[in-house]
């Protein structure tokens, strides 16, 4: 009994009997015209997906401040409130995706005479394209958000500035000794430089008054703030200001100036270090939030497969 292998001919020529037998017997079934993406399920899965983010965001904002607290010692810290906000970002994708992606799975149509791996592949396909357009819906309802919030506080801004400007205005057309001031004289940005040409020698520098005294201070204040330095010339204006208008010893003058010039240079210590935590704590968000979404879109695949077989097993 021959028991060897049919050859390749043979099998050829088997397949030929057959389809003269039987036209048609050995084709697959021809598959329907059009895209094989199922928009519909598609968008049903974004949606769903969007809004359950949208819940989860809310509860995990809602349970964020319930958590922070301003005074001190109270809640948790900020090493604590970014992992647990990364958690609930890893968690907002999971949830969110996997019901995006099953039902956008579960609801599409059914491929006819398809191989199984381009099923697997098509339902993660349509599952990584829900996901992706749910993220879009997302992102952009929160851009459109915080941009009608920052136009509101800006209008609101430029408002308050109008009005104060108006009422400073009209202070200063009321008061002659205001017109010869340096605050009414020009633009408030130049006003070091103003004082600084009309400064008078350490043995006069006696301002008429001490709200001019006070006024010439703040701006050498805020140009040291500005510049991150005190010009020798400038400390030792001060001393002589606040010699003259406070009436103590020039010793004592000269250390109110520079425990002064030391409170600004800690404050900008203390401003740097907060700049550079929270850059820190940005930096570290951002890798967060690029995670969570690495995993809600593997989640969104794996869902979309898993609920493209159930629909494929319920005919």
């Amino acid at each position: 009994m021959n028991t060897a292998a049919p050859t390749f001919d043979e099998r050829a020529a088997a397949m030929q009997r057959a389809e003269a037998v039987s036209p048609g017997a050995n084709a697959l079934p021809r598959l329907p015209p059009g895209s094989a993406v199922s928009w519909p399920a598609i968008l049903a899965g974004a949606v769903v997906g969007a809004g359950v983010s949208l819940i989860l965001l809310a509860l995990g904002s809602g349970l964020g401040f319930a958590a922070v607290s301003p005074w001190e010692n109270r809640g948790v810290s900020a090493a604590t409130f970014t992992v647990t906000t990364a958690i609930w970002l890893l968690v907002t994708q999971w949830v969110s995706a996997g019901f995006g992606g099953y039902l956008a799975g579960r609801l599409r149509s059914r491929w006819v005479g398809t191989h199984v791996h381009e099923i697997f592949f098509r339902d993660t396909a349509h599952g990584l394209i829900t996901w992706a357009l749910a993220t879009v819906l997302i992102t952009a309802g929160l851009a459109a958000s915080v941009s009608s919030l920052l136009s509101g506080g800006v209008r609101t801004a430029t408002e308050t500035a109008a009005a104060g400007g108006a009422a400073a205005a009209g202070g200063a057309q009321g008061s002659a000794a205001n017109l010869g001031s340096p605050m009414a004289a020009g633009n408030a940005l130049y006003g070091y430089g103003i004082d600084k040409l009309f400064r008078p020698s350490l043995e006069q520098s006696a301002p008429p008054d001490d709200a001019a005294a006070r006024a010439e201070a703040l701006r050498i204040v805020a140009n040291a703030v500005a510049t991150g330095a005190v010009p020798e010339n400038d400390r030792a204006y001060l001393a002589q200001l606040v010699a003259n208008r406070a009436g103590v010893a020039p010793a004592e003058a000269q250390r109110r100036v520079d425990d002064l010039i030391a409170s600004l240079a800690a404050s900008e210590i203390r401003l740097k270090a907060a700049a550079d935590a929270a850059r820190r704590t940005a930096a570290e968000t951002s890798l967060y939030l690029a995670l969570s979404l690495l995993v809600g879109a593997f989640i969104a695949s794996v869902a979309a497969a898993i609920g493209g077989h159930e629909r494929d097993q319920h005919v």
